[in-house]
Formats: structure tokens, C-alpha cells, sequence
């Protein structure tokens, strides 16, 4: 079944969605993605009748995705051929291509395939495809919120052209919101929006194109509904009440460029640093809810995880890094879930800021001159010439002595017993000071003369797994 015949076009296009009356009819229209959209882009090849490149289309929702295969489904010369992975099955899959084979042999004409959401398919319908994809019967084109990496089997995934899409930016959704305004196949001039309304707009939006303009449509209708009611001539004005009413979402006091942005993520990290989960809870909530950046949230909890947890609890910067990585993955909202796990684990965590205090103090040593030269038994002696200098001679080998450590110098002459860092109490550094002092004492020998000899006692606090995660 093709969903984009001229009928249902029709009809959309008089009383279906906003976003579905708005769709771009050529490239030109398409708001975003000029990095895919170029001169010779296998996408306008493609889009103006050229071109048998197999694509997947990679973006988070209303990025563009199903319009630009509408777009491919205007140009002229080819069939145009749509299936749903929700409700298609391999019998589907092989009907198509069987139509495209027909086609293609009858009347020479090639036939482009699109499947909407093709992560959904399971790998034996993603593999009923391969033959006619790789012998060109079809020109694929499979769109996807899912990381292919994982949703798209590997075969199928060699053979066609990845492109990922990215988020619309308030610029691109202010294009849209004035196309829909003034275009009559949107409210024709019959509509106003004030600033403040179009700024929750795009706060809701979260670069989203099809948010943008549902949320646009129900209040556009509502305002007009009301104006209808008074029977009055001006267009219908639509303020910030009437948006929030229509999508049922408080406006967010929150400026992503200004004051408000600052003030809340400082509050989130400080309530993350104080061990106030409910506030960092709250926090990250309202930066989401306003629309922020949640790669800037994600990068926040990855530095506190070292700055503020460090090591009192090792697992810490494991799980904001795994919180990142699942919302470059599956993206919002679903990766709200990860992100707001991560909070919890970063507040709940016993916190330490001994590994910045470290490499800080480590860092002004350093800029203030404090280097000296590397101690000769340390230095690379593998190249020609270095034993005739005597580098790396003396070296122990720390494998060789029993724990793995031996006494020797490590750092340059002017800064030996200098100690940078100094574990808190806390959690795992409770037991990480035991193991530091232990390796200070063999390593330097000072104060402690069996340390020379290979004397001193590992503490028990520290011994086998434990000491090799503080190491």
C-alpha cells in the first residue's frame, strides 16, 4: 500500500495534521540538514530522480526522516513504495520487491522502497532484503531512531549509505513556525503568535519538527476556536496561556543563553555534591522540561563523577560515562531514565575531591618550573645509542619482587616525597589510604628500613582485588 498517493495527499493537505499539510515538496523546502542536502549529495541525486545509493536515515524524531521521503517519493521516473516495520511482515517484504522485479522488467521502471522505523524489523526480514538491495532492484531507503550500529543487521547496513540527521535548531523551527503562519496550507495569516509564546514553543519543541507544530496546532485551533466564538475579523492572537493550556505544560522560567541557565545548573551540581537527591531530581527535570541541552547535562555529570566523587566511590564516573553514552544511543526522552540514574548514583555516592586537589597541585608544580629532569634509570632505553648513555640502566622491574613494587625513584630529584594526592575518609579511599601509605613506604624507603629490603607488609585492608583497584 503506498501511503503517499495523491488522494490521502489531498486530504492531508486540507484537514490532516499540521506537519502533515506543511511537508516539504522539494529539497529546497526541507528546513535543516544542509550538511546532507548539498550540490552532488547522494540524498538530492536521489530526491531528483538519479542515483540507485541504498540509504539509511539516522536522526531522532521529526528531524526530517519520513519528509524526505516524500520528497524522493515526488520525483519523477520511479515507483515509490512504502512499508511500516510496525505492521509489515516478510510476506510484505518479498510482495514489494516481487512488484518492483514486475515493474522493472514490464516498463523499465526502478522502484524506491522506504521503511519507516526498519529497526523494528527482526533480522530475517532485515535479511529478505539483501538480494534485492545489493543487485540494485530496489534504491532502499530506511529510516531509523535506533543507533543502526545495533538495530540494522551488518549485511544490510555494508550495502547502503548511512546519513545521520541532527535536531533541528530554534533558528530552523522559527522557519517552520512563521511557514506555518503565513502559508495557506497552514493558517494563511489568520494566526499571531507573541514572543513569549513562540519561545515555549520552542523550548517544547526540543528540536523536533513535528513537536513544534502539533504543539502549534493545538493552540493555533484553540485560539481560533475562541476567536470564532466572539466573531471577531483580526487574526486569532495566541499568547503564552493559551500554549500552555493547549499542551497541557507550564512554561519553564529558564534562558538557555542567560542567568537561569547558570543559576539551575549550578543548583544541580551543588545539590549532587551535597548528597540532595530529591533537589538534583527536581533540577534536572526542569532543565530537561526547559528544553536544555542534554549533552550539557550528560558532560556535567561526567566531570563531577571525577571532581566531586572521584575515587570514594570508583564505579562513579563508569555510570555518568554509561549515561552518556545511552543518550547518544536512544537519545530523549527515553534517555532521561539513564541521565536521572546517574543523579541518583552521583548523589547517593560518598564524594571525595581528592583527585582534583591531586592533579591541580600536580599541574602547579609543573607551570611553576617544578620538572626536573626524568631520573636516568626511568628513561627509554630501547633506541641506539641510549645504553652507551646509560638510560634505563639500574631500572627494577617491579614484576620481578614480590606484591609487584620495589623502592626505587620515580619522580625527578626535585620533587621526590612530594605527595599529591591525599585520599579523603570516604568510602573506597578509606581503604585506599591504607594501600598509599603501604606504596609510599616501599617506594621511598623513608622511615621505614625494611621497606629497603622488602620488609614491610602490605595492610590487610588492602590486599589481593582491593589493592589492584587502587593501584
Amino acid at each position: 500500500m503506498n501511503l503517499f498517493d495523491g488522494g490521502l495527499e489531498q486530504a492531508l493537505a486540507t484537514s490532516g495534521p499540521l506537519a502533515a499539510r506543511l511537508r516539504p515538496r522539494t529539497l529546497d523546502d526541507v528546513v535543516g540538514q544542509r550538511h546532507l542536502l548539498g550540490p552532488g549529495s547522494p540524498l538530492r541525486r536521489l530526491a531528483e530522480g538519479g542515483g540507485t545509493t541504498s540509504v539509511l536515515l539516522w536522526g531522532p524524531p521529526g528531524t526530517g526522516k519520513t519528509t524526505l521521503a516524500h520528497v524522493i517519493a515526488g520525483s519523477g521516473g520511479r515507483r515509490f513504495r512504502e512499508l511500516s516495520a510496525v505492521t509489515a511482515g516478510v510476506k510484505d517484504v518479498r510482495a514489494a520487491i516481487d512488484e518492483a522485479r514486475d515493474a522493472l522488467a514490464m516498463s523499465g521502471v526502478r522502484t524506491v522502497l522506504f521503511i519507516d522505523e526498519v529497526h523494528r524489523f527482526t533480522r530475517t526480514q532485515q535479511d529478505a532484503l539483501l538480494p534485492a538491495v545489493e543487485n540494485g532492484l530496489v534504491t532502499l531507503v530506511a529510516a531509523t531512531t535506533e543507533n543502526p550500529f545495533f538495530a540494522v543487521v551488518a549485511p544490510l547496513l555494508s550495502r547502503s549509505l548511512l546519513l545521520t540527521l541532527e535536531p533541528l535548531t530554534d533558528g530552523d523551527l522559527l522557519i517552520l513556525i512563521n511557514r506555518a503562519l503565513a502559508d495557506p496550507r497552514g493558517y494563511g495569516g489568520r494566526l499571531a503568535l507573541d514572543d513569549d509564546a513562540v519561545d515555549h514553543l520552542l523550548r517544547l519543541a526540543g528540536g523536533d519538527a513535528r513537536r513544534v507544530l502539533t504543539a502549534l496546532q493545538a493552540a493555533g485551533d484553540a485560539a481560533l476556536g475562541a476567536l470564532g466564538a466572539r466573531g471577531a475579523d483580526a487574526p486569532a492572537r495566541v499568547d503564552l496561556a493559551t500554549v500552555e493550556q493547549a499542551v497541557n505544560r507550564a512554561a519553564v522560567s529558564y534562558d538557555r543563553a542567560g542567568d537561569q541557565h547558570y543559576d539551575v545548573a549550578s543548583a544541580f551540581i551543588k545539590s549532587i555534591r551535597g548528597g540532595d537527591v530529591d533537589a538534583a531530581l527536581h533540577y534536572l527535570a526542569r532543565m530537561l522540561e526547559a528544553g536544555e541541552d542534554p549533552r550539557f547535562i550528560a558532560r556535567r555529570l561526567i566531570i563531577l563523577a571525577s571532581e566531586d566523587v572521584g575515587l570514594a566511590e570508583p564505579g562513579a564516573l563508569g555510570v555518568a560515562v554509561a549515561a552518556a553514552a545511552a543518550l547518544e544511543t536512544v537519545g530523549l526522552p527515553e534517555a532521561r531514565l539513564a541521565l536521572a540514574q546517574a543523579v541518583i548514583h552521583l548523589a547517593l555516592a560518598p564524594k571525595s575531591n581528592a583527585v582534583i586537589r591531586a592533579v591541580d597541585a600536580a599541574v602547579a608544580d609543573v607551570r611553576a618550573g617544578r620538572a626536573g629532569p626524568v631520573p636516568v634509570h626511568l628513561r627509554d632505553g630501547h633506541y641506539p645509542g641510549a645504553g652507551r648513555l646509560g638510560h634505563g640502566g639500574g631500572y627494577r622491574y617491579p614484576h620481578d619482587h614480590p606484591g609487584g613494587v620495589v623502592g626505587q625513584q620515580y619522580a625527578p630529584d626535585s620533587l621526590v616525597a612530594r605527595d599529591y594526592y591525599q585520599p579523603s575518609g570516604n568510602g573506597f579511599e578509606s581503604r585506599a589510604s591504607q594501600r598509599l601509605a603501604f606504596l609510599r613506604a616501599t617506594l621511598r624507603g623513608a622511615g621505614h628500613p625494611a621497606a629497603a629490603h622488602g620488609d614491610v607488609d602490605e595492610p590487610s585492608g588492602a590486599s589481593g582485588h582491593e589493592a589492584g583497584r587502587a593501584r
